[in-house]
């Protein structure tokens, strides 16, 4: 018995895969409205505004350290800011998305 179409692709497989587990939990995809685009949009850029300003921040502060304690302390706190900024985007994202 021949197959009609061609081979599917490692994402197309992956896809159906996760379509098929959505249909199981129950899961429902709801296309995104415009107005929830717009949001998500400035939620994205509000973020990426401030991880730039957390960046600059972290340059100026550990440009004048010359202890190595020093500055690796100031790099896991970088870290962690980084991380909460994108974080609470996530969250932000994820409400809008779902409306609560």
């Amino acid at each position: 018995m021949a197959s009609d179409s061609a081979p599917k692709s490692a994402y197309e497989l992956a896809m159906e895969r996760l379509r098929k587990k959505d249909a199981e939990t129950g899961a429902v995809e709801t296309p995104v409205t415009d107005e929830q685009r717009e949001s998500i949009a400035e939620a994205r850029r509000v973020a990426d505004a401030k991880l730039a300003e957390a960046r600059i921040m972290h340059r100026s502060r550990t440009a004048v350290l010359a202890d190595p304690v020093a500055i690796a302390k100031a790099e896991e706190e970088h870290r962690r800011d980084l991380q909460r900024i994108q974080d609470d985007r996530d969250r932000k994202i994820e409400r809008i998305r779902t409306g609560h």
